[in-house]
């Protein structure tokens, strides 16, 4: 687990499970225009991000650190010292955030 984000949790997750934590609260948020829409707005399906806490022996794609993207309406939540996490299989992630590219980067992603 990654230790400058996170102190070490008192749980070890098993399987092929993963446990996140929602960069964007519930609620409120604004838009690209920064126009406030609330939490009650209706809205089509939307994806949300997380950041990995903490794996499975048995994850392969992702590990502490990395940022992904899930269905928040399809969740199980936990909270572990006060903070809200998510419990997910690694099936139901959709996409991993990659890494931007350097400076010193020809940009090519060979």
């Amino acid at each position: 687990m990654s230790e400058n984000t996170h102190d070490k949790l008192p749980i070890r997750m098993l399987h092929d499970r993963v446990l996140v934590r929602s960069d964007t609260p519930e609620g409120e948020r604004r838009s690209g225009g920064g126009i406030l829409i609330p939490a009650t707005a209706a809205v089509g399906k939307r994806l949300a991000w997380a950041e990995v806490v903490a794996v499975g022996q048995n994850v392969r794609t992702v590990e502490p650190g990395d940022r992904v993207l899930y269905d928040p309406e399809d969740r199980a939540e936990v909270e572990v010292r006060g903070i809200a996490y998510v419990l997910m299989r690694e099936r139901d992630l959709h996409a991993v955030a990659s890494e931007r590219v350097s400076e010193d980067s020809t940009g090519l992603y060979l």
